[in-house]
């Protein structure tokens, strides 16, 4: 019987490399534990863009609203960059957080005790590290209009508007509020309240809305100081909720302390859908990474914990995602590596199908 519906997208660059090795998993899921799911496949950046002109074709659209989860690559690549703005690949993946209405971004950021030695930071401050930055995702800056390029007494303006309602602060607010009760009940709000007025209604909204979880520890802090915080001590924070334009910010540094983006997963949720489960996207942090792109040493661990992330959130099977992470955790333990964890004696470089082949063989022996 089928668990629920997938889409994947592997988009452009390593994106198809390391998603061949989540389709592996999802095969072992069918096959070991009996848990299948509706699998279908389609384009997406500049695939879709060679394919179809557009970076996200009308019909892709409408099957990304039907289906539980859409796991996606990445997207974008040198070979679109001479591209119109309207048709990059990057705008399809903005589409697709726009109309699916994802406006909640998970990106957490675990360190590993295998790779605690692989941060630029002391093995003390870096640890143990288990973080959750909440991101607001279809407002803010990088949506506010007026936007553009423009002439004003004869030199060009570009222009940007940040702008966010009360209700879509007070819906992120909530996402983290309730992910911060089934973790360690510590939430730290960031913005930039002292010179933005944005800020001011965002930790004023925040405030409100603390309200109605008095069990959840609420702090706030401007995010210029979060960012030097997570540099100086992140174990100091637990949940960080923040708007679209720092989220990005902040959650590519914490991605770095963990030593590799290729580690790092994410999950984007919107609204309950009729069945009940949220509308979701789940991507790796990394990007396209062209450079390597074909060679066999991109890391897929990062997509395979973001299918992880599905198996938690979309589809309530977190036994099944402990499985799967715990199996990731041996894997590292033992010394295994794709090419952007090597540095350290004692380690067993592998491609990517060979970084899959060992997550596999650690499920088997899970059973």
């Amino acid at each position: 019987m089928s668990i629920g519906s997938l889409l994947i997208l592997p988009g452009d660059g390593i994106g198809p490399e390391v998603m061949a090795e989540v389709k592996r998993i999802i095969d072992w899921f069918g096959e070991k534990r009996d848990l299948t799911f509706d699998v279908s496949e389609d384009l997406v950046g500049g695939a879709a863009y060679d394919a179809h002109g557009t970076p996200l074709h009308d019909d892709t659209m409408a099957k990304a609203q039907e289906v539980d989860a859409v796991l996606l690559g990445a997207v974008g690549g040198p070979k679109y960059d001479v591209l119109d703005f309207s048709v990059k690949p990057e705008r399809g993946l903005l589409r697709l957080r726009k109309e699916m209405d994802l406006f909640s971004n998970l990106r957490p950021a675990q360190c590993f005790d295998a790779l605690a030695d692989f941060s630029s930071l002391k093995r003390d401050v870096i640890a143990g590290l288990d973080i959750m930055i909440v991101r607001e995702l279809t407002s803010g800056v990088y949506f506010g209009e007026p936007r553009g390029i423009f002439t004003e007494n004869n030199e060009r303006v570009g222009i940007n508007t940040q702008r966010y309602t009360e209700s879509e602060i007070d819906r992120v607010a909530r996402s983290a509020f309730e992910l911060a009760m089934k973790r360690g009940k510590r939430l730290c709000s960031m913005e930039k309240a002292n010179v933005m007025e944005s800020g001011i209604l965002w930790r004023e909204v925040v405030t409100e809305v603390a309200k109605d979880y008095p069990e959840v520890e609420l702090s706030h802090m401007y995010a210029d100081a979060g960012g030097m915080q997570l540099a100086r001590w992140p174990k100091q924070f637990d949940v960080i909720v923040t708007d679209n334009l720092f989220g990005d910010l902040l959650s590519d540094v914490a991605a770095m302390l963990t030593g590799s983006l290729g580690m790092l997963p994410s999950a984007s949720l919107g609204l309950p859908m009729a069945n009940g489960r949220p509308k979701a996207l789940y991507e790796p942090v990394h990007g396209s990474a062209p450079d390597i792109a074909g060679q066999g040493k991109a890391n897929p661990i990062a997509c395979i914990l973001s299918f992880s992330m599905a198996l938690r959130y979309s589809f309530d099977l977190g036994a099944e995602a402990d499985r799967l992470e715990k199996a990731i955790e041996d894997v590292l333990a033992d010394g295994v590596r794709t090419a952007d964890l090597l540095g350290q004696e004692g380690v067993t470089p592998v491609s990517t199908s060979g970084m899959g082949d060992a997550i596999l063989a650690k499920l088997d022996a899970s059973l």
